[in-house]
């Protein structure tokens, strides 16, 4: 393809063709290039319309169409923050507001201690073979210089992971910086269950890692009518008294906007008390050390009726956290468990396999965006998009006809008769497939168009046994 490319470009050059004959020329090669795409990418064969939908909707509202276009906070939830951040006497407030959502969105997991003492004997295994053989009567010098050196380098190259301290100032601080974007992205992530499983009503809802609320929130505006129970942790006292007071509407003596929420700073500790919904929204990164987290994890699980969902940053260390978290709850046996209903992912992935963007040579994170109506504060522009990571668990749950869909894991490129999608399929492959109405058909390739990053597309996948995916799968995988 470079080839030609050059080829084109020289006899443009060389013949001095302005105009219509370098338009033909452009032209044909970006025919050739759509049409090397095309067979290189055989993700996709054709629409799936096994449920009829397409006698129902327009292809522009299309079952697989999850994508909000902009969520608003509830105009009471938005009216208390206004009144709590108008009466505090944070100096600099939105100075601290922006080092804190930088400081969140950059944090990563705590160095596990296995993995600092092998990175240890790694740099003192290189510092001796670089410092080289010595007379024996300077060992004990030579060992002493190792030592140091070696612990010099890891502080230097160490995470240094520090507990949060939530003070009743800090808290506000938090409320003024991630209310909003926390509340978008647990709403999209929620919308996966009330869009494609309709007929589920939860009744109890438990949040881990509460905060300031915004999960209630995000639930209430989705289920207000049939929860009844929303059980709130979290270990800081200032955040559950925060999150009341945003409840209450900003003042201590204010009627509870939202009934039935009960707050803890610990999760109950019988393993058979489950509620339909357990939510856990950037709270994993809050745990000391993978163990704290796969305990903490499979406690969330016990106590899960229906629905296990987890949100984190959109980055690698919120994606890294998630799958953490899948490979725990899919694969690690639990000795405490008492229901064995089993568990299926629900989404983003349409398997159960390894997450391929994790077997890639430069590790992009699977991450998903929600455009979002801020809170009305200077530094805050009209409208701001949240990046975020989720994963949503089920319970024993039973398949969907369209279950097999693949999903959207990038912006969809729209060009002229054609559209480059890069999505995650059934068989746990990334393709990066070029829809024409010639080779997939005038349905799918409206549907395509329609579609937006993190949507599901109604799409058939073929079968790929594991000699093709080795040879092709690797040249279209991104």
């Amino acid at each position: 393809m470079r080839e030609d490319c050059c080829f084109y470009w020289h006899s443009v050059k060389a013949n001095g063709w302005h105009g219509g004959r370098c338009t033909m020329l452009l032209s044909r090669l970006r025919f050739q290039q759509l049409r090397t795409l095309s067979t290189q990418a055989p993700g996709l064969s054709q629409l799936d319309n096994s449920t009829g939908f397409l006698s129902q909707v327009p292809h522009r509202k299309h079952p697989g169409i999850l994508h909000l276009k902009l969520i608003c906070l509830p105009q009471k939830a938005h009216n208390a923050v206004q009144v709590l951040l108008k009466e505090c006497s944070i100096r600099q407030l939105e100075d601290r507001v922006t080092a804190l959502k930088n400081y969140l969105w950059s944090r990563k997991r705590p160095a596990e201690e296995s993995d600092l003492r092998a990175q240890a004997a790694e740099l003192e295994r290189k510092t001796k073979t670089y410092m080289g053989s010595i007379p024996e009567e300077d060992v004990s010098v030579q060992e002493e210089k190792v030592r140091n050196i070696v612990l010099k380098t890891l502080r230097k190259n160490t995470y240094h992971w520090q507990p949060l301290s939530y003070t009743d100032e800090l808290c506000l601080v938090y409320l003024a910086a991630r209310f909003d974007g926390g509340f978008a992205a647990v709403t999209r992530a929620l919308q996966e269950i009330r869009q494609r499983v309709p007929d589920f009503n939860p009744q109890t809802l438990l949040d881990f890692g509460s905060g300031v609320g915004s999960v209630t929130w995000a639930a209430h505006a989705i289920w207000g009518g049939s929860i009844g129970e929303y059980m709130c942790v979290d270990s800081s006292a200032s955040m559950n008294k925060l999150s009341e007071l945003v409840m209450k509407g900003g003042t201590e003596t204010g009627d509870m906007h939202v009934s039935g929420v009960y707050f803890r700073q610990f999760l109950p500790l019988s393993p058979k008390v489950q509620y339909d919904l357990v939510v856990s929204a950037f709270s994993l990164n809050e745990l000391s050390s993978m163990a704290e987290r796969q305990k903490t994890i499979q406690t969330l699980w016990r106590k899960t009726g229906a629905f296990l969902v987890l949100v984190e940053n959109g980055t690698k260390e919120g994606h890294q956290l998630l799958m953490e978290a899948r490979e725990t709850v899919l694969h690690v046996q639990d000795k405490q468990i008492w229901d064995h209903r089993p568990p299926h992912m629900f989404a983003p992935c349409p398997h159960e396999l390894a997450c391929p963007k994790l077997a890639q040579k430069l590790q992009v994170p699977c991450n998903f965006t929600q455009h979002y109506q801020p809170l009305h504060l200077s530094l805050n522009s009209q409208q701001q998009c949240e990046k975020f990571s989720f994963l949503i668990l089920a319970r024993n749950f039973v398949g969907e006809a369209d279950a097999h869909w693949p999903r959207v894991i990038s912006p969809v490129l729209r060009r002229p008769r054609h559209v480059h999608c890069h999505m995650c399929c059934a068989d746990g492959q990334i393709y990066h497939d070029v829809i024409t109405t010639r080779r997939h058909g005038r349905d799918l390739y409206r549907c395509a168009r329609n579609s937006e990053w993190g949507d599901r597309l109604p799409a058939v996948v073929p079968f790929r046994d594991s000699e093709e995916i080795e040879s092709g799968g690797k040249s279209t995988a991104t």
